[in-house]
Formats: C-alpha cells, sequence, structure tokens
C-alpha cells in the first residue's frame, strides 16, 4: 500500500492508465485539427466522433447530442444561460435547488442580476428537493428546472425521473449537473426526460479540462444561446479548436465506464460500506450527512461531533479527504450544502468527506479507519467540551449497568 492513501475521488479521479494510452498518439502521430479539411484533419475528426459515441452511450444519447466543452462548470453555465437567452420572450423564471455545484448556483445569481427571477427550492434534512414544493414554485413565465442528479458533497440522488415527469407536464425544460453521478451510476436521459445535461471527464478517471453538454435533439430540439463566440464549432453552441486528446480520453473513460460499471459499483459499495459502519462501531458523536440509501456508491460524508474538520484534516496528512465541494473548499464558512440540509453549525464544522473510487483497496480502508480513530481521539482528547460530555455521560452508564 502506498502513502497517503487517496480518498478523495469526488474532488478529481486518477486517469485510468487505459485512458492515457489511448490519448497519447493525439498529442504526437495524430496531432490535427479536427475542423482541417485534409488527413490529419479527417483523423482526429474520426477519432473525436468515435468519442462522441462513447461519451453519449453512457448517457442514453445519441452522438449529436454531444457538445464538448472545457468541463462541467461550462456545461452548467451554457445550459442554464444559454436556455435563458434563447427563451426570454417565452419566459424570465427558472427553479433550482439550495444545495447545487456553485457552477449552477452562481449562473442563476448572474442571471438574476439580468433580469431574471430564481426559485432556490429549500432540500430536507437528507439533501433531497421536495416534489410537492417543486410543483408549487412553477409559474407560466418557468422556463427551466435545474436539479443535479447527485450531490457532490454528501452523494444524495435525487428522483430524477419524477422531476423529468414534472417538467413534461409543465412542457418546462430540465437541466440536471450529473458531474458526479456519470459514470458512478446508471443514467438515460431520455427515460428520466432530462433536456441538458452536464459532466466532465476528470469524475470518472478521464482527464482534467474536457467536459460535455448533452443537448436533446428529440423532442423537444433543444436551442441555446452560446456563451462563447468564434468559429460556430459544435452546432454553434460553443465555439473553439476542440480539445481532441481531452475529448479521446473522455470517450475512452465512457467506454470503460459503461463496461464495467455493473461490477465496479457493488465493489465501491462494499468499500465505503466498510469504511462507514467501522467508523460508527469505533466513534461516537458521528453523525451521517445525506441520504442513507439513495447515495452515491462512493460517497461518505460524515460529521464527527467535538472535533473541527479542518484539524482533523491536518492530521490525516497521510490521507487525502476533503470538508466538501473542492470547489469551494477554501472558505472558512461551512459548507452551503450542509447550511441547506439545516445541520447545526458546529457539526457542519465537523464534517469530512470521504470518496472511494476503482483503485481503492480494502487494505487502505482499513488503514484509514485506524488513522481516522486515532486522530478524532487525539483531538477529542484536546477538547474540554468533550471532556465534559463523557464525564456527564458517566454516571448514567453506571445507572444502566454499562
Amino acid at each position: 500500500m502506498k502513502l497517503p492513501v487517496y480518498f478523495d475521488n469526488h474532488a478529481t479521479t486518477p486517469v485510468d492508465p487505459r485512458v492515457v494510452e489511448a490519448m497519447l498518439p493525439f498529442f504526437t502521430e495524430q496531432f490535427g485539427n479536427s475542423a482541417s479539411k485534409h488527413a490529419f484533419g479527417w483523423e482526429a475528426d474520426a477519432a473525436v466522433y468515435e468519442a462522441r459515441k462513447n461519451v453519449a452511450a453512457l448517457i442514453g444519447a445519441a452522438p449529436k447530442e454531444i457538445v464538448f466543452t472545457s468541463g462541467a462548470t461550462e456545461s452548467d453555465n451554457l445550459a442554464i444561460q444559454g436556455v435563458a437567452e434563447m427563451h426570454r420572450d417565452r419566459g424570465d423564471h427558472v427553479i433550482t435547488c439550495a444545495a447545487e455545484h456553485k457552477a449552477v448556483l452562481d449562473s442563476c445569481k448572474f442571471l438574476e442580476r439580468h433580469g431574471f427571477r430564481v426559485t432556490y427550492l429549500p432540500v430536507d434534512a437528507r439533501g433531497t428537493v421536495n416534489l410537492d414544493k417543486l410543483r408549487a414554485a412553477i409559474d407560466d413565465r418557468t422556463l427551466l428546472i435545474s436539479i443535479m442528479a447527485a450531490n457532490n458533497e454528501v452523494g444524495t440522488i435525487q428522483p430524477l425521473d419524477e422531476i423529468g415527469r414534472i417538467a413534461a407536464e409543465h412542457g418546462i425544460l430540465f437541466h440536471s449537473d450529473a458531474t458526479q453521478a456519470v459514470g458512478k451510476m446508471p443514467i438515460d436521459v431520455e427515460a428520466s426526460g432530462i433536456h441538458l445535461l452536464s459532466m466532465t471527464a476528470h469524475k470518472l478517471h478521464g482527464p482534467k479540462g474536457i467536459g460535455a453538454l448533452y443537448v436533446s435533439a428529440r423532442k423537444p430540439a433543444v436551442r441555446l444561446s452560446p456563451t462563447i463566440h468564434g468559429g460556430g464549432h459544435e452546432g454553434g453552441m460553443r465555439s473553439g479548436t476542440l480539445n481532441v486528446p481531452g475529448i479521446v480520453g473522455f470517450g475512452k473513460a465512457c467506454e470503460i465506464a459503461r463496461a464495467e460499471m455493473a461490477e465496479e459499483l457493488p465493489h465501491i459499495t462494499q468499500l465505503r460500506n466498510r469504511l462507514e459502519d467501522g467508523l460508527f462501531a469505533r466513534l461516537d458523536e458521528l453523525h451521517l450527512n445525506g441520504h442513507p440509501t439513495e447515495r452515491l456508491c462512493g460517497n461518505l460524508n460524515v460529521a464527527f461531533g467535538f472535533v473541527e474538520g479542518e484539524s482533523l484534516i491536518m492530521g490525516l496528512n497521510d490521507v487525502a479527504v476533503s470538508s466538501g465541494s473542492t470547489c469551494t473548499s477554501a472558505a472558512l464558512e461551512p459548507s452551503h450544502v450542509l447550511k441547506a440540509m439545516g445541520l447545526r453549525e458546529d457539526l457542519a464544522h465537523g464534517s469530512i468527506r470521504f470518496g472511494l473510487g476503482r483503485f481503492n483497496t480494502e487494505e487502505e480502508v482499513d488503514y484509514v479507519l485506524d488513522r481516522v480513530e486515532e486522530e478524532v481521539n487525539r483531538l477529542r482528547g484536546l477538547s474540554p467540551t468533550y471532556a465534559k460530555r463523557t464525564a456527564a455521560a458517566r454516571p448514567a452508564q453506571a445507572a444502566a449497568g454499562k
């Protein structure tokens, strides 16, 4: 076992060696611009189309419905702003959720500064959207519902099929940020009634800097205003020379995920459960953040009572974990996701996200269990509040014969 142990697969994943192998020729021998009208360009264009097929197949889409971007953040911006700008004569209202990724929330705040109305739906204590509140928020000027497939911090999976049906009943477009979900759970955009879906390669063992937006071309055919101009690439929706090596890597990562998901997901779930069960057996004053069952297979977000999360992370210097979304983890404020779920501020500050993935092992899980137990007990030993709580509990335990 190599140290440090990497348990932060929601932040990014190591690139699969098979993905690297597929990409390498497109840096040197097959370096053409896919828009060029000669042999080098045609070769690159063929590789891009093959990747487009593989990305589409993973989510039940058609190749022509995949628009390549620089990553999920750009995809979210293009979906939300592109719909709003294209259809602003028809409506001015967007519905999203308070626990969304900042790429969605900040895009919605941008719209608000430009005259749009946005409803931010609350979530329950498990991070799930209330469908009755979603229905109640819809009005005759609602253009778009944007609800993520699975939360990047607590892993909670949203009821996509039901949201898709509600959107269809009202003739509203449905966008889902599926950045964490693609490759980690089955997704079928047509079956779920999703019209726009954001994804990125580096969350499923592909390279960074390449993502995609699924844009439905079927009942309805979605039209977007571009947010990047200059050249009319990707059906006029996203201009810019295509990142051919990155696209090839994205396609290969999706091909591997589609072929191996049925075996991989139960294995990752087993590792996650081993970690979860071990932590709750060894330590008291723990709180599971997120849904206990409707959750991404590799996600475990735990609040450690009487412990400051950042201190725990620093103490675990040979284990890579995080205190929440990597995109906002530099902030001193507790996670907006945990706040939206109503978690007490002290528990939100003491929350750690463990993200397990393809290359993790049982040996690593057992090592992390030992290290977390050791470090939590050390930090609690320095906490006068925990000492008082322990002292107060002793008489009650003695009276109960424990």
